[in-house]
Protein backbone atom coordinates (compact mmCIF):
# COMPACT_ATOMS: atom_id res chain seq x y z
CA UNK A 1 0.00 0.00 0.00
CA UNK A 2 3.08 2.58 0.36
CA UNK A 3 3.80 2.27 -3.53
CA UNK A 4 2.20 4.60 -5.85
CA UNK A 5 1.88 5.04 -9.40
CA UNK A 6 2.85 8.27 -10.82
CA UNK A 7 2.68 9.59 -14.91
CA UNK A 8 5.55 11.89 -15.31
CA UNK A 9 5.17 13.61 -18.34
CA UNK A 10 5.06 14.93 -20.72
CA UNK A 11 4.24 18.63 -19.64
CA UNK A 12 7.16 18.53 -17.82
CA UNK A 13 9.98 20.68 -18.34
CA UNK A 14 12.72 17.58 -17.99
CA UNK A 15 10.30 15.65 -20.46
CA UNK A 16 11.21 16.00 -24.41
CA UNK A 17 8.26 16.19 -27.17
CA UNK A 18 5.29 13.81 -25.97
CA UNK A 19 7.50 11.63 -24.19
CA UNK A 20 6.61 10.59 -20.62
CA UNK A 21 7.53 7.85 -18.20
CA UNK A 22 5.20 6.05 -16.07
CA UNK A 23 6.87 5.62 -12.74
CA UNK A 24 6.23 3.18 -9.20
CA UNK A 25 7.51 5.05 -6.36
CA UNK A 26 7.65 4.52 -2.46
CA UNK A 27 8.17 8.23 -0.97
CA UNK A 28 10.52 10.15 -3.31
CA UNK A 29 12.42 6.88 -4.30
CA UNK A 30 11.84 5.02 -7.81
CA UNK A 31 11.13 1.56 -7.92
CA UNK A 32 10.40 0.66 -11.02
CA UNK A 33 9.89 3.21 -14.69
CA UNK A 34 8.40 2.70 -17.41
CA UNK A 35 9.55 5.30 -20.73
CA UNK A 36 6.53 5.78 -23.13
CA UNK A 37 7.58 7.84 -26.21
CA UNK A 38 4.03 8.77 -27.07
CA UNK A 39 2.36 8.82 -30.57
CA UNK A 40 4.26 11.75 -32.42
CA UNK A 41 5.66 10.65 -36.11
CA UNK A 42 4.84 6.96 -36.59
CA UNK A 43 5.96 4.73 -39.55
CA UNK A 44 8.33 6.95 -41.70
CA UNK A 45 9.99 3.53 -42.27
CA UNK A 46 7.38 2.51 -43.94
CA UNK A 47 6.20 5.62 -45.44
CA UNK A 48 9.38 6.37 -47.41
CA UNK A 49 9.14 2.74 -49.27
CA UNK A 50 6.05 3.87 -50.70
CA UNK A 51 7.91 7.31 -51.70
CA UNK A 52 10.35 7.97 -54.27
CA UNK A 53 14.15 8.49 -53.46
CA UNK A 54 13.87 11.91 -53.97
CA UNK A 55 10.50 12.29 -51.86
CA UNK A 56 11.96 11.08 -49.03
CA UNK A 57 14.98 13.87 -48.25
CA UNK A 58 11.47 15.97 -46.62
CA UNK A 59 10.53 12.90 -44.83
CA UNK A 60 14.24 12.04 -43.11
CA UNK A 61 14.19 15.30 -42.01
CA UNK A 62 11.20 14.74 -39.71
CA UNK A 63 12.56 12.08 -37.53
CA UNK A 64 14.89 14.18 -35.55
CA UNK A 65 13.88 18.42 -35.58
CA UNK A 66 16.83 19.01 -33.50
CA UNK A 67 19.09 18.19 -36.06
CA UNK A 68 17.66 17.18 -38.92
CA UNK A 69 21.45 17.80 -41.42
CA UNK A 70 22.97 14.24 -40.01
CA UNK A 71 19.24 12.88 -41.23
CA UNK A 72 19.98 14.09 -45.01
CA UNK A 73 23.30 13.17 -44.69
CA UNK A 74 22.58 9.06 -43.59
CA UNK A 75 20.26 8.84 -46.03
CA UNK A 76 22.07 10.57 -48.97
CA UNK A 77 25.71 8.50 -48.34
CA UNK A 78 23.32 5.78 -48.50
CA UNK A 79 21.62 6.26 -51.74
CA UNK A 80 25.46 7.75 -52.97
CA UNK A 81 26.84 4.05 -51.77
CA UNK A 82 23.99 1.95 -54.17
CA UNK A 83 24.35 4.20 -56.85
CA UNK A 84 28.02 5.22 -56.99
CA UNK A 85 27.59 8.48 -57.30
CA UNK A 86 30.73 10.41 -56.59
CA UNK A 87 30.63 13.94 -54.75
CA UNK A 88 32.58 16.49 -55.64
CA UNK A 89 35.14 17.12 -52.92
CA UNK A 90 34.01 21.25 -52.51
CA UNK A 91 30.73 19.68 -51.79
CA UNK A 92 32.38 17.14 -48.77
CA UNK A 93 33.64 20.58 -47.14
CA UNK A 94 30.32 21.97 -47.41
CA UNK A 95 28.85 19.05 -46.03
CA UNK A 96 31.04 19.33 -43.06
CA UNK A 97 30.32 22.66 -42.44
CA UNK A 98 26.76 22.00 -42.20
CA UNK A 99 27.12 18.99 -40.31
CA UNK A 100 29.00 20.64 -37.58
CA UNK A 101 26.70 23.53 -37.54
CA UNK A 102 24.03 21.65 -36.82
CA UNK A 103 26.13 20.28 -34.53
CA UNK A 104 26.40 23.62 -32.64
CA UNK A 105 22.34 24.37 -33.00
CA UNK A 106 22.13 21.23 -31.30
CA UNK A 107 23.73 21.28 -28.76
CA UNK A 108 22.85 24.74 -27.85
CA UNK A 109 19.49 24.06 -27.92
CA UNK A 110 20.40 20.65 -25.87
CA UNK A 111 21.72 23.72 -23.25
CA UNK A 112 18.64 25.27 -23.17
CA UNK A 113 16.55 22.58 -22.27
CA UNK A 114 19.67 21.33 -19.25
CA UNK A 115 19.52 24.64 -17.34
CA UNK A 116 16.10 25.83 -18.09
CA UNK A 117 15.40 22.56 -16.54
CA UNK A 118 17.05 23.13 -13.67
CA UNK A 119 17.11 26.61 -13.05
CA UNK A 120 19.41 28.61 -14.80
CA UNK A 121 17.71 30.88 -16.44
CA UNK A 122 20.05 33.00 -17.80
CA UNK A 123 22.28 30.54 -19.49
CA UNK A 124 19.35 29.03 -20.86
CA UNK A 125 18.32 32.67 -22.68
CA UNK A 126 22.20 33.02 -23.82
CA UNK A 127 22.15 29.24 -25.40
CA UNK A 128 18.60 29.74 -27.23
CA UNK A 129 19.93 33.14 -28.59
CA UNK A 130 23.09 31.98 -29.89
CA UNK A 131 21.19 29.22 -31.67
CA UNK A 132 19.09 31.48 -33.27
CA UNK A 133 22.17 32.77 -35.07
CA UNK A 134 23.42 29.97 -36.39
CA UNK A 135 20.30 29.30 -37.30
CA UNK A 136 19.86 32.49 -39.30
CA UNK A 137 23.15 30.87 -41.06
CA UNK A 138 21.42 27.79 -42.07
CA UNK A 139 18.51 29.88 -43.40
CA UNK A 140 20.42 32.17 -45.42
CA UNK A 141 22.45 28.81 -46.86
CA UNK A 142 19.32 26.82 -47.30
CA UNK A 143 16.36 28.79 -47.69
CA UNK A 144 14.81 26.99 -44.40
CA UNK A 145 15.73 27.36 -40.71
CA UNK A 146 14.28 24.13 -39.54
CA UNK A 147 13.85 21.77 -42.22
CA UNK A 148 16.88 22.52 -44.79
CA UNK A 149 17.22 19.60 -47.41
CA UNK A 150 20.24 20.64 -48.72
CA UNK A 151 22.46 17.47 -48.26
CA UNK A 152 20.99 15.36 -51.31
CA UNK A 153 23.15 12.76 -53.08
CA UNK A 154 25.98 13.68 -55.19
CA UNK A 155 26.61 17.01 -53.07
CA UNK A 156 24.89 19.75 -51.80
CA UNK A 157 21.58 22.14 -53.69
CA UNK A 158 23.43 25.10 -53.96
CA UNK A 159 26.91 26.55 -52.96
CA UNK A 160 27.84 29.47 -50.17
CA UNK A 161 26.00 32.77 -51.03
CA UNK A 162 28.63 35.30 -51.04
CA UNK A 163 29.14 37.09 -47.78
CA UNK A 164 28.49 33.66 -45.51
CA UNK A 165 32.09 32.70 -45.12
CA UNK A 166 32.00 35.76 -43.32
CA UNK A 167 28.96 35.65 -41.39
CA UNK A 168 30.14 31.96 -40.24
CA UNK A 169 33.00 32.98 -38.98
CA UNK A 170 31.96 36.59 -36.77
CA UNK A 171 29.08 33.99 -35.61
CA UNK A 172 30.95 31.05 -34.42
CA UNK A 173 33.26 34.06 -32.70
CA UNK A 174 30.86 35.34 -30.81
CA UNK A 175 29.54 32.21 -29.53
CA UNK A 176 33.49 31.18 -28.55
CA UNK A 177 33.89 34.25 -26.61
CA UNK A 178 30.96 34.22 -24.83
CA UNK A 179 32.02 30.16 -23.52
CA UNK A 180 33.80 31.94 -20.41
CA UNK A 181 30.24 33.29 -19.57
CA UNK A 182 28.65 30.02 -19.77
CA UNK A 183 31.40 28.64 -17.37
CA UNK A 184 30.83 30.78 -14.79
CA UNK A 185 27.14 31.17 -14.54
CA UNK A 186 26.96 27.37 -15.15
CA UNK A 187 29.34 24.87 -15.78
CA UNK A 188 31.45 26.01 -12.86
CA UNK A 189 28.93 26.64 -10.48
CA UNK A 190 28.49 25.13 -7.12
CA UNK A 191 24.81 24.21 -7.95
CA UNK A 192 25.60 22.44 -11.14
CA UNK A 193 27.42 20.24 -9.26
CA UNK A 194 25.31 19.34 -6.80
CA UNK A 195 22.44 18.82 -8.67
CA UNK A 196 24.01 16.28 -11.90
CA UNK A 197 26.82 14.51 -10.27
CA UNK A 198 26.57 11.07 -9.64
CA UNK A 199 22.70 11.22 -11.53
CA UNK A 200 22.05 9.11 -13.93
CA UNK A 201 25.27 6.86 -13.46
CA UNK A 202 26.71 4.24 -16.19
CA UNK A 203 29.23 1.94 -15.87
CA UNK A 204 31.62 1.71 -19.21
CA UNK A 205 30.84 -2.28 -18.89
CA UNK A 206 27.08 -1.36 -18.80
CA UNK A 207 27.28 1.27 -21.75
CA UNK A 208 28.78 -0.85 -24.44
CA UNK A 209 26.18 -3.97 -23.04
CA UNK A 210 23.16 -1.21 -23.58
CA UNK A 211 24.17 0.06 -26.90
CA UNK A 212 25.25 3.47 -25.96
CA UNK A 213 26.58 5.79 -27.89
CA UNK A 214 27.35 9.81 -28.13
CA UNK A 215 28.24 11.45 -25.33
CA UNK A 216 26.15 8.71 -23.13
CA UNK A 217 29.27 6.57 -24.13
CA UNK A 218 32.21 8.98 -24.05
CA UNK A 219 30.96 9.91 -20.66
CA UNK A 220 32.35 6.51 -19.56
CA UNK A 221 35.62 7.05 -20.95
CA UNK A 222 35.28 5.72 -24.59
CA UNK A 223 36.92 7.61 -27.05
CA UNK A 224 34.29 6.36 -30.22
CA UNK A 225 33.46 8.62 -32.79
CA UNK A 226 32.42 7.65 -35.87
CA UNK A 227 33.75 10.84 -37.64
CA UNK A 228 37.22 9.44 -36.21
CA UNK A 229 37.26 5.53 -36.53
CA UNK A 230 35.43 5.84 -39.90
CA UNK A 231 35.49 9.07 -41.82
CA UNK A 232 33.30 10.39 -44.26
CA UNK A 233 32.37 14.00 -46.32
CA UNK A 234 35.64 15.97 -45.69
CA UNK A 235 36.81 14.92 -41.74
CA UNK A 236 39.55 12.96 -42.65
CA UNK A 237 40.92 16.28 -43.85
CA UNK A 238 40.71 17.96 -40.04
CA UNK A 239 42.33 17.25 -37.09
CA UNK A 240 39.89 17.12 -33.73
CA UNK A 241 39.72 15.96 -30.27
CA UNK A 242 37.26 13.18 -28.89
CA UNK A 243 36.05 14.66 -25.57
CA UNK A 244 35.48 11.78 -22.88
CA UNK A 245 34.95 11.96 -19.48
CA UNK A 246 35.26 9.00 -16.87
CA UNK A 247 32.63 9.18 -14.43
CA UNK A 248 29.46 8.00 -16.46
CA UNK A 249 26.91 10.42 -14.80
CA UNK A 250 25.14 13.82 -16.21
CA UNK A 251 27.39 16.04 -14.75
CA UNK A 252 30.09 14.20 -17.44
CA UNK A 253 27.37 14.66 -20.39
CA UNK A 254 26.58 17.67 -19.98
CA UNK A 255 30.39 18.84 -19.72
CA UNK A 256 31.01 16.72 -22.99
CA UNK A 257 28.82 18.48 -24.58
CA UNK A 258 30.24 21.81 -23.71
CA UNK A 259 33.44 20.65 -25.19
CA UNK A 260 32.17 19.24 -28.25
CA UNK A 261 30.78 22.96 -28.76
CA UNK A 262 34.57 24.46 -28.62
CA UNK A 263 35.81 21.61 -30.74
CA UNK A 264 32.66 22.02 -33.67
CA UNK A 265 34.07 25.88 -33.87
CA UNK A 266 37.68 25.27 -34.33
CA UNK A 267 36.58 22.43 -36.85
CA UNK A 268 34.35 24.77 -38.80
CA UNK A 269 37.39 27.44 -38.95
CA UNK A 270 39.44 24.82 -40.16
CA UNK A 271 37.54 23.67 -43.06
CA UNK A 272 36.54 27.01 -44.17
CA UNK A 273 39.92 27.83 -44.74
CA UNK A 274 41.08 24.45 -46.63
CA UNK A 275 37.93 24.52 -48.51
CA UNK A 276 39.01 24.36 -52.63
CA UNK A 277 36.89 25.51 -55.34
CA UNK A 278 34.65 23.69 -57.96
CA UNK A 279 31.91 22.65 -58.33
CA UNK A 280 29.26 21.10 -55.51
CA UNK A 281 26.96 18.86 -57.11
CA UNK A 282 27.48 15.95 -59.86
CA UNK A 283 24.73 16.15 -62.01
CA UNK A 284 23.47 12.63 -62.12
CA UNK A 285 19.98 11.60 -64.30
CA UNK A 286 16.78 13.46 -63.34
CA UNK A 287 16.40 12.79 -59.67
CA UNK A 288 12.43 12.65 -60.07
CA UNK A 289 13.12 9.63 -62.51
CA UNK A 290 16.11 7.79 -59.98
CA UNK A 291 16.30 3.89 -60.57
CA UNK A 292 18.70 3.04 -57.83
CA UNK A 293 20.29 -0.51 -58.84
CA UNK A 294 19.35 -3.21 -56.96
CA UNK A 295 21.46 -4.01 -53.62
CA UNK A 296 21.68 -3.08 -49.75
CA UNK A 297 24.29 -0.92 -47.84
CA UNK A 298 25.04 0.00 -44.05
CA UNK A 299 25.71 4.08 -43.48
CA UNK A 300 26.51 5.56 -40.24
CA UNK A 301 27.23 8.84 -38.97
CA UNK A 302 28.20 10.66 -35.64
CA UNK A 303 25.06 12.92 -35.44
CA UNK A 304 24.97 15.40 -32.38
CA UNK A 305 23.24 12.60 -29.98
CA UNK A 306 25.93 9.84 -31.40
CA UNK A 307 26.40 7.11 -33.87
CA UNK A 308 23.28 6.88 -36.57
CA UNK A 309 23.14 4.61 -39.15
CA UNK A 310 21.08 3.47 -41.63
CA UNK A 311 20.03 0.02 -43.69
CA UNK A 312 18.79 0.95 -46.57
CA UNK A 313 17.62 -1.65 -49.80
CA UNK A 314 16.74 -1.31 -53.25
CA UNK A 315 15.28 -3.74 -55.69
CA UNK A 316 16.02 -1.69 -58.43
CA UNK A 317 13.05 0.64 -58.46
CA UNK A 318 12.41 3.88 -58.49
CA UNK A 319 11.46 3.57 -54.81
CA UNK A 320 13.13 2.22 -51.66
CA UNK A 321 12.69 -1.84 -50.56
CA UNK A 322 13.43 -1.90 -46.88
CA UNK A 323 14.65 1.35 -44.60
CA UNK A 324 15.51 0.56 -41.37
CA UNK A 325 16.93 3.72 -39.30
CA UNK A 326 19.46 2.88 -36.32
CA UNK A 327 19.12 6.04 -33.84
CA UNK A 328 20.72 6.81 -30.49
CA UNK A 329 17.92 7.76 -28.93
CA UNK A 330 15.73 4.35 -29.47
CA UNK A 331 18.60 3.02 -26.62
CA UNK A 332 19.03 5.62 -24.50
CA UNK A 333 15.14 6.57 -24.04
CA UNK A 334 13.97 2.98 -23.51
CA UNK A 335 16.66 0.46 -22.54
CA UNK A 336 18.94 3.16 -20.44
CA UNK A 337 16.88 5.35 -19.10
CA UNK A 338 14.70 3.23 -17.62
CA UNK A 339 17.69 1.08 -16.04
CA UNK A 340 19.40 4.62 -14.20
CA UNK A 341 16.11 5.36 -12.97
CA UNK A 342 15.72 2.51 -11.01
CA UNK A 343 16.41 4.05 -6.95
CA UNK A 344 16.86 7.30 -8.61
CA UNK A 345 14.77 10.45 -6.77
CA UNK A 346 11.76 11.92 -8.79
CA UNK A 347 13.32 15.27 -8.78
CA UNK A 348 16.39 13.90 -10.73
CA UNK A 349 13.96 12.14 -13.73
CA UNK A 350 14.12 15.26 -16.04
CA UNK A 351 17.64 15.48 -14.94
CA UNK A 352 18.45 12.40 -16.25
CA UNK A 353 16.07 12.46 -18.89
CA UNK A 354 17.65 15.34 -20.89
CA UNK A 355 21.28 14.44 -19.52
CA UNK A 356 20.77 11.35 -21.79
CA UNK A 357 19.66 13.26 -24.99
CA UNK A 358 16.62 11.95 -26.17
CA UNK A 359 14.92 13.07 -28.89
CA UNK A 360 11.09 11.42 -28.74
CA UNK A 361 10.25 10.88 -32.94
CA UNK A 362 13.88 8.99 -33.03
CA UNK A 363 12.11 6.58 -31.08
CA UNK A 364 8.53 6.38 -32.35
CA UNK A 365 9.32 6.19 -36.03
Amino acid sequence: MRELELYFGPQHLGMVGNFSITLKVEGDRILEATANPGWLHRGFEKLMEYRTWIQNFPMVCRINVIEPDSMEMVYAMAVEKLANIEVPERANYIRSIVLELSRVSSHLFGLWAYSNMLGFDTAAQWAMYHRDLVLDLLEELTGGRVYHIYIWPGGVRRDFPEGLKDKIVKTLHSIGSCMPDYDAVFFNNRLFYERAKGIGKITQEEAKKLGAVGQVLRATGIKYDVRKIEPYASYDKVDFEVPVREDGDAYSRIWIVRDEIIQSVHMIFKLLDKMPQGEVYNRVPNPFKWNIPKGETYVKVESSRGELGLYLVSNGGDKPYRVHFRTPSYTHGLIILEKVLKNASIADVGNTMISLYIIAPEIDR
